[in-house]
């Protein structure tokens, strides 16, 4: 458990930061003192995730889109204008749908890794120049593709797998200054829309529940949780590094 106002006076970026896990961990670091500033391609949905925060003083956000570099670095600029150096950055804006490679589009496949790959990072390089050193904790939301393929995901696979490569090299690169860069790999999550893509109904969810040795899904607590945890002092030596949270389920396909 972590003590309330444990991220106090930290500032948390969060790309991808308006649904499903990115918000849930904007929330939770929010919950824990953070100020935190939020980045998604709809204004909308930027406004509803700030209003949604318990402090509104310590809530920001601003419409990009990741592929475009400009308007991440926009995004960082508006966040430091506003609560000073950036503490925590979380970068996970992205792009996924079923199509085998035979079918799949240039088209298609390019925009999963505009949006997963370089998104990512235009992220990471936007915030460099904003970044607190030492203590900057970056942290990237990739996904099982990374590990293992999957029919209907080539380009998942390609992209995520790509960004567990890039989080490496960044942390080879920045950890002499004291900035850690971590990567965090769900499994299936609830109540999540890529989920509801990959499983949309009963028969796959339960197959998918049958092949991980927890017997259940994670919720976005869960993952939001292992997010604390890589931004806290508590992750202090941990850079480089992929942390899975699947429930067991790449345990028997990686042996």
């Amino acid at each position: 458990m972590f003590e309330k106002g444990c991220l106090a006076g930290k500032v948390v970026f969060v790309a991808g930061g308006t649904s499903g896990i990115n918000l849930a961990t904007a929330q939770r670091m929010h919950d824990l003192g953070a100020s935190v500033f939020v980045m998604s391609r709809s204004e909308e949905r930027v406004t509803a995730a700030v209003a949604g925060f318990a402090d509104p003083l310590r809530a920001a956000g601003l419409a990009g889109d990741v592929r475009a570099f400009e308007q991440v670095e926009a995004a960082v600029t508006a966040c430091r204008a506003r609560y000073g150096l950036i503490d925590v950055v979380v970068s996970g804006a992205a792009g996924n749908f079923l199509a085998r490679a035979a079918d799949l589009s240039p088209r298609g496949f390019r925009t999963v890794i505009e949006i997963d790959l370089l998104g990512g990072f235009h992220v990471f390089k936007a915030a460099y120049p904003a970044l607190r050193r030492p203590g900057a904790s970056l942290i990237n939301v990739s996904a099982l593709q990374a590990f293992v393929a999957m029919p209907s995901q080539a380009h998942a696979c390609a992209a995520k797998a790509g960004l567990d490569a890039l989080v490496r090299a960044l942390a080879l690169e920045w950890g002499p200054e004291g900035i850690r860069v971590n990567s965090i790999a769900p499994g299936p999550v609830n109540d999540t829309e890529g989920m509801q893509r990959l499983a949309p109904n009963d028969e796959a969810r339960t197959d998918l529940t049958r092949a991980i040795p927890l017997g259940r899904w994670a919720d976005k607590r869960d993952i939001a949780d292992l997010a604390v945890f890589l931004a806290s002092e508590m992750g202090a030596n941990i850079s480089g590094a992929v942390l899975v949270s699947d429930g067991g389920y790449l345990a028997g396909r990686m042996s």
